[in-house]
């Protein structure tokens, strides 16, 4: 039985720096699609459960793409996601210091908006405003 693939309206995108150790990209998109589940909640799909009644927690609904590109290409990005005002998160190359959540949070609160060196971004919204906001990324490898 084949199921038609579903065409969403919307996206949930990840964007790395291209200079990230395979470690950083793991753990940065980790981190970034945490946030989205509790503010943007019609991402999440149903809980599963397996054939012997075993449950598991619900996931995305939707897929999560995943991209890479500069630095230069990451700051151009989040200011297009700011002017669009899309759900959205970041991470810094500070947060890889801090070893918790008040940490991470006191990093970022500490540089101005124009200043964050982005290693990384999540970005949820309509899938044209999403690409646009991507434009000059492309696919992770």
């Amino acid at each position: 039985m084949s199921e038609q693939p579903i065409r969403f309206d919307t996206k949930i995108a990840v964007l790395l720096r291209e200079d990230l150790e395979a470690w950083q990209r793991l753990n940065v998109t980790a981190f970034l699609v945490s946030g989205l589940g509790t503010t943007a909640p019609e991402v999440v799909g149903e809980p599963y459960e397996d054939a012997d009644g075993v449950p598991y927690l619900p996931m995305f609904r939707q897929p999560v793409l995943v991209f890479e590109g500069t630095k230069e290409t990451l700051t151009s990005a989040h200011r297009r996601i700011l002017s669009r005002a899309l759900p959205r998160a970041v991470f810094t190359s500070d947060l890889f210091t801090t070893g918790h959540d008040d940490a991470n949070r006191k990093a970022v609160r500490a540089v101005r908006t124009d200043q964050l060196d982005l290693v990384g971004l999540a970005v949820y919204g309509p899938r044209n405003a999403v690409d646009k906001v991507l434009k000059g990324a492309r696919m992770h490898p």
